[in-house]
């Protein structure tokens, strides 16, 4: 498979549930999604777009389809390969942040590099790094009570970044912050778009998704809409 195709669907199906209760949370999706993309996924409530993402960042896995990333077929992996996916080629940001309240900002960062096996002076040395990139080199021995919503996001993208990901998700990223803080936030991922990384971003905000180069809508657990930003 082309490996600039970092993201392949065919097929995609996600179910929830059995009898009565079953819901088709996504029904046969089929997306590509090629290095160094911006993509937004929008849609209501309940539409599927976070189990999408989801299935994309290995937090779940498939009823059926197929899931390729960066040419492997993760949708037959088992979990602990899962897990190395998730740690090596894809970084996280979340609409609640997801800091270690009792972590200061520099080790809920250096924490991501931990589990990679980054010695510790090296992962202090980019953690500090990151925070700078994200406009928090001020913020460093602070913990996320002490930090406003917007940078708390912040520091949960300096983590996304820890590992040198390739792929980019964000989960409503800009869902729990004020527009100034927003807009910020949204400036850092196009900044690290536009250094290669590919991004994919779930929102329900219109004017956040046209910032995206792409803009894929769902509804009901279908893509009805691939649009291409001009």
């Amino acid at each position: 498979m082309d490996i600039t195709k970092v993201i392949v669907t065919k097929d995609l199906c996600k179910t929830y549930g059995s009898g009565p209760l079953r819901v088709e949370a996504l029904k046969k999706v089929n997306l590509v999604v090629d290095k160094g993309d911006y993509i937004s996924i929008i849609g209501p409530s309940g539409s599927g777009k976070s189990t999408l993402l989801n299935l994309i960042g290995c937090l779940d896995t498939p009823t059926s389809g197929k899931l390729y990333i960066e040419g492997i077929d993760v949708s037959t992996l088992k979990e602990n390969q899962l897990a190395k996916i998730r740690r090596d080629k894809i970084g996280f940001i979340f609409q609640k942040y997801n800091l270690i309240p009792t972590l200061t900002a520099i080790e809920n960062v250096a924490l991501a590099m931990g589990f990679a096996g980054v010695e510790r002076k090296k992962r202090i040395a980019r953690a500090e790094e990151l925070l700078e990139l994200v406009g928090l080199s001020h913020r460093l021995h602070h913990k996320p009570s002490e930090l406003s919503g917007g940078e708390q996001q912040r520091v949960a993208i300096a983590r996304a970044l820890a590992n040198n990901p390739s792929i980019i998700l964000g989960d409503e990223p800009t869902g729990n912050i004020d527009t100034s803080s927003g807009n910020i936030i949204m400036e850092i991922l196009e900044d690290i778009n536009k250094k290669g990384n590919t991004v994919i971003v779930v929102t329900h905000d219109p004017t956040i998704a046209k910032r995206a180069k792409r803009m894929i809508r769902i509804q009901d657990g279908v893509v009805r809409e691939q649009h291409v930003e001009g």
